[in-house]
């Protein structure tokens, strides 16, 4: 697959400060449009996410956010997930709650069966016993993310209904990661397999 260009690029990624090449510049907003529609264009598998008991309004609103700037189609909220109607959710989704579409299931395996019945394939992220490094894990097709609360982590309940369990390699000292970036570092994950699969 060539992936699109943004305008001005010269097809190499290095440059001399002092040579020919002229400076990078940022996208200006028609150009940042025109980028995202061809990249649309290549996401033709399904995304969604399911969020268990997610419950601070920041999080669930920066996953929003991310998940409308990755064409996520379908957004379950289960549990004690903040509501898209919170004030502290806007703060941080910042409009995007119109570009997916939501929908509130109190019980997350009920969800998980809704997104199995609808073809996805549900992939828990969660440190777990049995689970596979992201990298490895199968995102190719239809995908519904599923993740859990800040504090408890998916609960047990829709582990044992996932298709499959999936962890974020961390290399650091640090035990975990925050449930809104583990949720955009596994929608990019998810995008990019399919993007690398495409002729």
């Amino acid at each position: 697959m060539t992936p699109p260009v943004p305008p001005g690029a010269s097809g190499s990624a290095s440059g001399s400060a002092s040579g020919g090449a002229r400076a990078p510049r940022q996208l200006r907003p028609v150009e940042v449009k025109r980028l995202n529609r061809e990249w649309r264009r290549l996401s033709e598998a399904r995304l969604a996410l399911l969020l268990d008991s997610v419950c601070q309004p920041f999080n669930v609103g920066s996953i929003v956010r991310s998940a409308a700037a990755f064409g996520a189609e379908q957004l379950w909220l289960c549990g004690g997930t903040a509501p898209l109607s919170h004030p502290g959710v806007g703060k941080t989704a910042l409009g995007t709650q119109r570009l997916v579409q939501a929908t509130t299931e109190p019980s997350p395996v009920a969800a998980a069966k809704a997104a199995a019945a609808a073809g996805l394939r549900v992939v828990a992220i969660e440190l777990a016993t049995g689970a596979v490094p992201l990298h490895e894990a199968p995102l190719d097709g239809d995908v519904c993310l599923a993740l859990g609360n800040e504090d408890h982590g998916c609960s047990a309940a829709l582990l044992a209904v996932a298709d499959v369990v999936a962890y974020i390699p961390q290399p650091g000292r640090v035990g975990s990661l925050n449930v809104a970036v583990a949720a955009a570092v596994a929608m990019a994950e998810t995008r990019r397999r399919a993007w690398t699969q495409v002729e």
